[in-house]
């Protein structure tokens, strides 16, 4: 009994390193953008390879009006939905585009929530978007936060602006 008890914190430390081998956060490329990356776990298809969509092209900023979320949500609200069937239809208008969609937050909350938040709010926008007809490997995700306020100052009305999803077209 006294040898086994002496080899299980060898043995733990060899599962937290076989473990950990070759780890790599899902859905997430060197980049820093989400969703169907080269063969990584897209939530909304499984195993997805980008194909080369997100590689050689340039973004295209500004041409989609962005999302807005209310306080502390990710949830699309009925208003904001025409906002993203624009940009389904000229995806599916132009096959040869694709999407990053950002997630934004205003400055309440730490930065760690307001990242996870903003990745909430543009996977519900890319969910979508998938919803639409949308192919998944052209749409990719990445949350930025309270990191790129639309606006600034510290009440309501900026707040508002800055609880956003903004897409950049690439091509």
């Amino acid at each position: 009994m006294k040898k086994i008890a002496s080899f299980l914190p060898l043995l733990a430390l060899l599962l937290l390193v076989t473990s950990m081998a070759g780890c790599k956060s899902p859905g997430r490329n060197p980049a820093g953008v989400h969703g169907a990356g080269d063969g990584e776990f897209d939530m909304i298809g499984g195993m997805i390879p980008l194909g080369g969509r997100f590689a050689g092209g340039s973004e295209h900023i500004g041409m989609f009006t962005p999302v807005l979320f209310a306080y502390d949500s990710s949830q699309v609200s009925a208003s904001e939905r025409p906002k993203i069937e624009a940009v389904g239809s000229h995806l599916k208008q132009n096959s040869a585009h694709a999407v990053i969609i950002e997630g934004h937050c205003d400055e309440r909350g730490s930065r760690e929530y307001n990242l996870a938040l903003g990745e909430q709010r543009a996977l519900s926008i890319r969910t979508y978007l998938a919803g639409l007809g949308v192919e998944a490997d052209r749409i990719q995700t990445k949350s930025l936060g309270e990191e790129q306020p639309a606006m600034p100052g510290h009440d309501e009305a900026t707040w508002s602006q800055n609880r956003r999803g903004e897409f950049v077209l690439y091509y």
